[in-house]
C-alpha cells in the first residue's frame, strides 16, 4: 500500500484551470490534470455545491466518492446567476491557463461565459466545452447524460449477449472517457500553445458520445465497406482475430477471461482440451473450428478450480485472469507493487484508501495531496491570494450572496 506523499510536484505543476463544471465528464478531465499537479479550481454554486457531492453512498453522512472525483482540487463558491458573480468569473478566466466547462450552451452565452466572450478577457485561453450533442450541432442546447453519449456512441449496441438487449457497462463509461479524451485535448492545445508564437486560444468542443465513438475504429469502415453492423457476441470480441476469446465458470464458482490471441497459443490450448494441433495451424483453420474449440475450453475449465485453471494456463503462454472484485483488487500483490491504491487522509473519514495516480510518470510523478475539499473551503485563498480580494471585500461578497 502506497501511502500519501505530501507536496509531490507532478509534472502539471503549474498550470492554472478553472471549472465551471459540475458532475462527472468535464471535472473529471480536471481531476486528472490535478492528480499530476494543475492547480485546479472548481467554482460551486452557494449554499448547493456541485450534484456530484451527494451521489453514490454515505458513510454517516458522508458522501464517499465525492472524495475521489474532486480530490487535489480547490473549491470555491460563486453564484454565476448574478453579474458580479459572472464578472469575477471572468477574472478567474484572466488567471487561468484552460477553463473548462459543461453548461448549456445558451446558458454559457447569455452570462458571457463562452469561449468568443472569455477569448475577449484571455487571447490564449484554452476552454474544454462538454455538451451532450456539440456545441456546433443542430441538438447543441439540448441537455445531455453520459448514457445517451454511451447509446449514440455504439458501444451499447455491441455490448450484450446475442439473444439479450443492449447493455450498458456498470459504472460512467461515456462521462469518463469524455473527461479522460478532454484532458487529452487540453494537452494537446498546451502543447500548441507552448509551440506557437501566434497561438491564439483554443476551443475545444466535445460531445458525451464522441470519445466511445472514437474508439470503437473499426465499426465504420466495416459497414462502409462491407456493409455488416456488429451486433452483440457476449464476451467475445466482434473483430477479434483469436480464436478463444472468452470468459469461463470454473469448477469452483469463479470466472476466468481467457485470450488466445497468437498461433502458438492456440495450438496450446487445442493440445490442452485433447484437439490434435495440426487442425488448428492456420487462422483460417482456427475461425472454422472457433465454436468447437471454445466448447472444450469451456468444459475443460468447468471441472476444474481457479486457480488450477490460471496456472495451467500461464504455464502454456496463454493470457488469462479471473474476473477481479474489488476485494480482489486490493489483495493482488500487482496492484500493492505499483502502488495502485493509496492511503490518504480525510478530515470526516479519517484515513482512506482510493486509487493513486494514473498515468505513473517516473521522473514527474503525480500524488493524491489530499481528498475533495469542503464546499467553498478556499474561498480566501483563491479570492484573496490569486484574485487580490481583501478579507473586506471577500465578507461582503458572502453575505450578498455571490460567493
Amino acid at each position: 500500500m502506497e501511502v500519501l506523499v505530501a507536496g509531490s510536484e507532478g509534472a502539471l505543476a503549474g498550470l492554472k484551470v478553472v471549472e465551471f463544471a459540475h458532475v462527472i465528464a468535464g471535472p473529471l478531465a480536471g481531476t486528472l490534470l490535478a492528480d499530476l499537479g494543475a492547480e485546479v479550481v472548481h467554482v460551486e454554486d452557494p449554499g448547493i455545491g456541485d450534484p456530484q457531492r451527494a451521489a453514490g453512498p454515505h458513510k454517516e453522512g458522508t458522501h464517499l466518492w465525492w472524495k475521489v472525483s474532486a480530490r487535489n482540487k480547490k473549491s470555491v463558491t460563486l453564484n454565476l446567476r448574478t453579474e458580479e458573480g459572472r464578472a469575477i468569473a471572468r477574472e478567474l478566466t484572466e488567471w487561468a491557463d484552460v477553463v473548462i466547462t459543461n453548461f448549456r450552451v445558451s446558458t454559457l452565452e447569455k452570462w458571457g461565459l463562452d469561449y468568443t466572450s472569455l477569448q475577449v478577457v484571455n487571447p490564449k485561453i484554452i476552454v474544454l466545452q462538454v455538451t451532450g450533442y456539440g456545441a456546433t450541432s443542430s441538438r447543441r442546447d439540448q441537455p445531455g447524460f453520459g448514457k445517451v453519449g454511451e447509446a449514440m456512441s455504439g458501444v451499447v449496441n455491441i455490448t450484450g449477449f446475442p439473444d439479450g438487449p443492449p447493455v450498458h457497462t456498470g459504472f460512467s463509461h461515456g462521462d469518463s472517457v469524455t473527461g479522460l479524451m478532454g484532458a487529452f485535448a487540453i494537452q494537446a492545445a498546451l502543447y500548441r500553445r507552448d509551440h506557437d508564437p501566434d497561438f491564439a486560444g483554443e476551443w475545444i468542443d466535445l460531445a458525451l458520445y464522441d470519445g466511445l465513438f472514437r474508439l470503437i475504429e473499426w465499426q465504420v469502415i466495416f459497414y462502409d465497406q462491407l456493409g455488416e453492423i456488429p451486433e452483440r457476441v457476449g464476451n467475445r470480441l466482434a473483430a477479434a482475430p483469436a480464436a478463444v476469446i472468452n470468459t469461463f465458470k470454473t469448477g469452483d464458482g469463479q470466472w476466468l477471461t481467457v485470450t488466445s490471441g497468437t498461433p502458438r497459443s492456440v495450438r496450446s490450448v487445442a493440445e490442452l482440451v485433447g484437439e490434435p494441433a495440426e487442425d488448428y495451424a492456420t487462422s483460417a483453420m482456427q475461425a472454422e473450428r472457433r465454436e468447437r474449440l471454445d466448447g472444450l475450453v469451456a468444459e475443460w475449465i468447468s471441472k476444474r478450480p481457479l486457480a488450477e485453471c490460471t496456472k495451467t494456463m500461464i504455464e502454456l503462454g496463454v493470457v488469462a485472469s479471473p474476473i477481479y472484485t474489488v476485494k480482489d483488487i486490493l489483495d493482488d500483490p500487482t496492484f500493492r507493487e505499483r502502488g495502485n491504491v493509496v492511503e490518504v487522509d480525510d478530515a470526516d473519514l479519517g484515513t482512506v484508501k482510493m486509487q493513486g495516480v494514473i498515468p505513473r510518470m517516473t521522473n514527474h510523478p503525480g500524488a493524491v495531496r489530499h481528498t475533495a475539499p469542503a464546499l467553498g473551503a478556499d474561498n480566501k485563498a483563491v479570492f484573496g491570494d490569486y484574485l487580490g480580494r481583501g478579507s473586506d471585500e471577500i465578507e461582503r461578497l458572502s453575505a450578498a450572496g455571490v460567493i
